[in-house]
């Protein structure tokens, strides 16, 4: 099987190449000096010229914040591009597999989400990446789209570095503790793209698919289990969203019911405990 994957130095697409280092498939990928997502046709003429068996787009705008000011530039990179992407597959009949998030839902109510409720985002990131749900399926091919949340690594800037970084400076720390979601490792995403890569190729329909890390927790109780598993000895403690403004309103409930992922293609959500202690001892900071 060969794969063209847009992205390369994002988390997803790193740990792709990570993956395909294990016999998994022919790995091409572009990064945005070969495939600059503000500018959706030269991208699409990417996939019109390639001999590629399926399409994965691991290139986003992640920036939740900076988004706010600038969603013009977002929308472009999050909805615009990968619509012109679908569309090129549609016309040669690839799959095309897409990362979406939690940020389409407008984070109301405790009960994980399904991916037929309905989707009300509540800030631009979310909108954005809502439009580029709506143009992967109005192109009309052979698409996966994936939401996730929570996405971390040992690559790049997320929670899990950002909480290291911090307790090498401070014995406490307060963090939000009623938005609650599943952390999920950029590793089980990449890994569940390519299985689902694999069954499309030979046949398996598509649609929308939720992946995310299981069991449900507060970003203070991800904190907590960051520092017990790295024995870093630094006190959390709770606080409401209010206490913490940022540009972009958070959702409250970013829980993914997976059931669907795990019927349809028999990928199960991914422990993420047992994904950070990996992602530990990576970055060489596992408690021995």
């Amino acid at each position: 099987m060969k794969l063209l994957v847009f992205g390369k130095s994002g988390q997803v697409a790193r740990e792709l190449a990570i993956v395909s280092q294990r016999n998994m498939g022919v790995f091409s990928f572009l990064d945005r000096h070969l495939a600059d997502f503000s500018f959706p046709d030269p991208c699409a003429k990417h996939v019109l010229e390639t001999d590629a068996d399926v399409v994965i787009n691991a290139a986003a705008w992640t920036a939740v914040d900076a988004a706010e000011s600038d969603e013009a530039a977002a929308h472009v990179v999050n909805a615009e591009t990968p619509g012109a992407l679908a569309r090129a597959c549609a016309a040669r009949d690839l799959p095309f597999l897409h990362i979406s998030t939690d940020y389409v839902f407008d984070g109301s109510g405790d009960r994980p989400w399904r991916e037929d409720d309905p989707v009300a985002p509540r800030n631009a990131y979310g909108r954005t990446k809502l439009a580029g749900e709506e143009a992967v399926r109005a192109a009309g091919g052979r698409h996966l789209i994936l939401r996730t949340s929570w996405v971390v690594s040992a690559h790049g800037a997320n929670f899990v570095k950002t909480m290291l970084r911090l307790s090498e400076t401070r014995d406490a720390l307060s963090v939000v503790d009623d938005q609650v979601g599943g952390p999920t490792p950029a590793r089980a995403i990449a890994e569940a793209l390519v299985e689902a890569a694999g069954a499309m190729v030979a046949g398996q329909g598509g649609g929308t698919y939720h992946f995310a890390g299981q069991p449900p927790v507060s970003w203070a109780g991800f904190a907590t289990e960051i520092f017990a598993q790295s024995g870093r000895e630094v006190a959390v403690t709770g606080i409401p969203t209010a206490e913490y403004p940022t540009p972009a309103e958070r959702p409250l409930n970013s829980r993914l019911d997976c059931a669907k992922l795990r019927a349809d293609f028999g990928i199960s959500p991914p422990d993420w405990t047992a994904g950070l202690n990996e992602i530990l001892q990576e970055l060489g900071q596992r408690r021995t």
